[in-house]
């Protein structure tokens, strides 16, 4: 059985970035600019921010961290959106959500310039990366694609289940495991909270890829032996033993499921270190593309 390590092929691929982006400082190139909006004091969005301004430093990006308080006005953010579009030395940039309740998180995202949308949640982006296009892919399910590729997964002609069908997650990865590339050609089946007989589905899957975040949801009795298994949820279960009152848990009973995969992401250290990486690595994407406009 392979652990597949997502914590140790995000170091490798911010490595492989930051040699691209010294190679870039001795031709006298930009150095690629990343900026992130962040509205509210959500303790988990302010603490995956802080972790990207990091890995920005580590990797030789320049970051910019935009704070506003949660009583801002939609009209106010979109014009925040505005500068970001117009300031030709930000390559990318993120709006971290979830947003406050007031602002309609569609005209936000819809605001956004497609040539800077490293996130790969603007349609323009989703409908080329649908097309087979080269685009920005979000950056979970290109994570995912990454970790497939880097343990030389067999996936073509595999039957691969995907339960979870939002817009960032489980409807992309669908339409990529199905793409004709390398790496991918599943046959893939997506399901949902109202799919009936989900573990007669479960039970057939080569590959099983869970975005519920529902912790612990499948179970060793609904996959068979030989399973792939992707993990993307994660969700804080209290825990009075535990050092900070919880622990995190996966959408997969980690323990019973992995004596039956071939392969199977933990959580921590499974597809959640790969999010940071792939925004990264869209970073410099969009800085590259600018250099030929």
């Amino acid at each position: 059985m392979i652990i597949i390590d997502g914590k140790k092929i995000s170091q490798i691929i911010k490595e492989e970035i930051k040699e691209d982006v010294e190679k870039r400082n001795l031709k006298g190139l930009k150095q690629p600019h990343l900026a992130a909006v962040l509205v509210g004091d959500d303790g988990a969005s302010q603490t995956y921010v802080n972790s990207k301004v990091i890995a920005c430093q580590k990797v030789g990006f320049k970051s910019t961290l935009i704070t506003k308080d949660k009583t801002i006005s939609q009209n106010e953010l979109l014009q925040v959106i505005d500068q970001l579009n117009e300031d030709k030395d930000i390559d990318g940039y993120i709006v971290q959500l979830p947003l406050p309740k007031h602002i309609d998180e569609e005209k936000v995202l819809m605001k956004v310039n497609p040539d800077k949308d490293v996130d790969g949640f603007h349609p323009y982006n989703f409908g080329k990366m649908a097309l087979e296009m080269p685009t920005f892919i979000s950056a979970t399910p290109y994570g995912i694609m990454e970790l497939l590729e880097r343990y030389q997964i067999e996936v073509a002609s595999k039957h691969c289940v995907v339960i979870g069908r939002s817009h960032i997650v489980g409807r992309p990865i669908s339409i990529l495991m199905s793409q004709k590339k390398k790496y991918a050609n599943a046959t893939v089946t997506l399901a949902h909270s109202r799919t009936k007989y989900l573990e007669e589905l479960t039970k057939t899957a080569d590959i099983i890829i869970t975005a519920l975040g529902n912790p612990e949801f499948l179970k060793a009795d609904m996959v068979k032996e030989g399973v792939v298994v992707i993990d993307v949820g994660i969700t804080r279960v209290s825990d009075p033993k535990a050092k900070r009152g919880y622990v995190l848990r996966g959408d997969v009973e980690f323990e019973s499921v992995s004596k039956k995969a071939k392969a199977i992401t933990p959580v921590p250290g499974g597809v959640g270190p790969m999010t940071i990486a792939m925004l990264l690595k869209n970073t410099l994407l969009a800085c590259q593309r600018n250099e030929h406009k």
